[in-house]
C-alpha cells in the first residue's frame, strides 16, 4: 500500500480562512441591525412571560 501523495485529486483543498460559525454571523447580523434585534427580542420574552402567566392563571 502506498500513502496518498499531496498532488492526490481526492484530498480536500485547505483554505485561507474557515467559515465562520453559525453562532458568530448571528451576532453580527445582530450587532449590525441593533434596535430591531433589540425589539424583537422584547417581543418575544414580553409573549414567552404572557404565556406562561396565562396558563398558571388558566390552571390554577
Amino acid at each position: 500500500m502506498s500513502q496518498p501523495s499531496s498532488a492526490d485529486p481526492v484530498s480536500v483543498p485547505e483554505t485561507s480562512a474557515p467559515q465562520p460559525s453559525y453562532t458568530r454571523l448571528a451576532m453580527r447580523n445582530m450587532v449590525r441591525k441593533g434596535k430591531t434585534s433589540l425589539l424583537h427580542f422584547a417581543l418575544t420574552s414580553i409573549g414567552l412571560v404572557a404565556i406562561l402567566v396565562g396558563l398558571a392563571y388558566l390552571f390554577h
